[in-house]
């Protein structure tokens, strides 16, 4: 588990990865900060049963920049 320090936009050789995976996400609240929590589990290929693989956690400028970023990539959205 993670909390996001910070958010940068990079550049990638990366392709999309070829497994896919559930989330969850909910809502955190620790003295006067909320977070977003998101949370992976592991692909249906993972020999073991379901369990979180990642879990992320933004507060609300992190997830401000989540927010820039999805736009910038979905225009519209």
């Amino acid at each position: 588990m993670a909390r996001i320090r910070t958010f940068t936009q990079t550049s990638s050789d990366s392709s999309p990865h070829p497994t896919e995976t559930d989330a969850q996400w909910s809502i955190l609240q620790a003295d006067d900060t909320r977070w977003l929590q998101i949370s992976t589990y592991g692909s249906d290929a993972r020999v073991s049963k379901p369990k979180v693989s990642q879990t992320i956690q933004l507060d609300r400028e992190r997830a401000a920049l989540l927010k820039e970023a999805i736009e910038a990539t979905f225009p519209g959205i």
